[in-house]
C-alpha cells in the first residue's frame, strides 16, 4: 500500500493507447502534427490564448520558464521551501545561469504580498544588489495548500506593480482546479507562464509549460534546445498531453486523487499539519508510530523526526485509503 510519491504511479492507459497511435511517421522535434494541436488545444482549456512547449521533467518546465523572465543578473522570489529551492539540485542557477532565488516566509509554503514585500522592499535599486526580476507561485504548494483566485490576484496585482513576472509551478495543478472546483484560467489567474503538471497525475513522461505572453515562448524555445529538452520525436510527447486533455483524463484522475487524501484525512482528527487541499498529507507521527504503519504494510516518506507524509495518487485503490486512515486513526 503505497503513498510514498504520486510520482511513482502507473501510468494512466489512455497513454498508453496514445503513445501506440502516435507511432507512424511525422514531422521531427516540435513539427507534427500533435505538436502543432497544443498551442489551440490549451487555448481551448484556458479560455485566452496560449503557446505551449512540451518536456520530459517539472524541473526543465520550471527553469526554461523562469529562463525567459529573469537576466543571470536578477532573482526570483519564491518560498523558502519551495520546488526550485528545495528539490530542484540547483537546476534554477544551472539554467538561469547564476539568477538568485531570494526566498521568502509563508504559511503552508504559500506566499502573500506581505511576504513578497518583506523580501523585495530592503533591496537598494543599485548595482551592487541583486535585483527581483520575477515570482514564482505553486498551485497546489509543496505542503499541499491550494492558493484561492483572489490570493493570486492579489499576488498578480503586487507583480504587475513592481513590474515583476509571475510563474506558476502547476506540478499539481490539477490537484488545486479539482480542490478549488474552478476553471483552469481562475486557479492559474494572470500569470505569464504556468508549468503544467502531467505526469504526477497519471502521464508517462511529458509536462507542458504553458505561456500566456507569446513572446517568453519564442524565447524558450531557444532556450529548450539549447538545454537538450527538444525531443526528435517530439510526437510522442505531444500525444501524452492530447490523451490528459481528451475527456478530461486530468481532472477525473485528481479528483480520485483528493478524494483519497480526504478520506485519510478523516482519520488524522488533530495529527494533521496541514490542511489537506490536494493530494498530500503531513501527519504527526512518533519513530514507533511510523514503524508501526510500516509493519502494516504502508510505504511513506518520514517527514523530519515527527512526522510523515503521505501522497495519494489518480489511481490509489479505494480499499488502501481507507486501511490508512483506520490505521492512523487507531494509533
Amino acid at each position: 500500500m503505497q503513498f510514498l510519491s504520486d510520482n511513482a504511479a502507473s501510468v494512466h492507459p489512455a497513454i498508453w493507447d496514445a503513445l501506440k497511435a502516435a507511432d507512424a511517421p511525422d514531422s521531427p522535434y516540435d513539427g507534427d502534427g500533435l505538436s502543432n494541436a497544443l498551442d489551440q488545444r490549451f487555448s481551448e482549456l484556458f479560455g485566452k490564448p496560449c503557446a505551449v512547449l512540451w518536456v520530459v521533467t517539472g524541473t526543465a518546465a520550471n527553469c526554461l520558464a523562469l529562463a525567459t523572465m529573469v537576466q543571470p543578473h536578477g532573482g526570483i522570489v519564491c518560498h523558502e521551501e519551495a520546488h526550485i529551492e528545495m528539490d530542484e539540485g540547483g537546476a534554477p542557477g544551472f539554467y538561469l545561469h547564476g539568477a538568485k532565488l531570494l526566498l521568502a516566509k509563508g504559511d503552508g509554503a504559500k506566499l502573500t504580498p506581505d511576504a513578497i514585500r518583506a523580501v523585495v522592499d530592503p533591496i537598494r535599486d543599485d548595482v551592487h544588489q541583486v535585483q527581483p526580476h520575477a515570482i514564482s507561485i505553486t498551485q497546489a504548494s509543496e505542503y499541499g495548500r491550494t492558493y484561492r483566485p483572489e490570493e493570486v490576484a492579489a499576488i498578480v496585482a503586487l507583480a504587475r506593480e513592481r513590474k515583476l513576472a509571475i510563474h506558476m509551478d502547476g506540478a499539481r495543478f490539477a490537484n488545486a482546479v479539482a480542490f478549488l472546483e474552478s476553471t483552469p484560467a481562475e486557479a492559474a489567474g494572470d500569470v505569464d507562464a504556468l508549468s503544467f503538471g502531467f505526469i504526477k497525475n497519471g502521464g508517462l513522461g511529458a509536462e507542458a509549460i504553458v505561456f500566456f505572453d507569446a513572446a517568453l515562448a519564442d524565447v524558450a524555445r531557444y532556450r529548450r534546445k539549447r538545454a537538450g529538452h527538444l525531443q526528435s520525436k517530439g510526437r510522442f510527447l505531444a500525444a501524452q498531453l492530447h490523451a490528459m486533455l481528451d475527456g478530461d483524463v486530468w481532472l477525473t484522475n485528481a479528483r480520485h486523487a483528493n478524494a483519497a487524501a480526504q478520506e485519510i484525512a478523516a482519520g488524522c482528527e488533530e495529527r494533521l499539519m496541514h490542511a489537506v487541499e490536494a493530494n498530500e498529507l503531513f501527519v504527526r507521527c512518533t519513530a514507533d508510530e511510523r514503524q508501526a504503519l510500516r509493519e502494516k504494510g504502508f510505504g511513506f516518506y518520514d517527514w523530519g523526526d515527527d512526522a510523515a507524509r503521505f501522497v495519494t495518487a489518480w489511481n490509489t485503490p479505494e480499499e488502501d485509503a481507507s486501511a490508512l486512515a483506520k490505521a492512523l486513526a487507531a494509533l
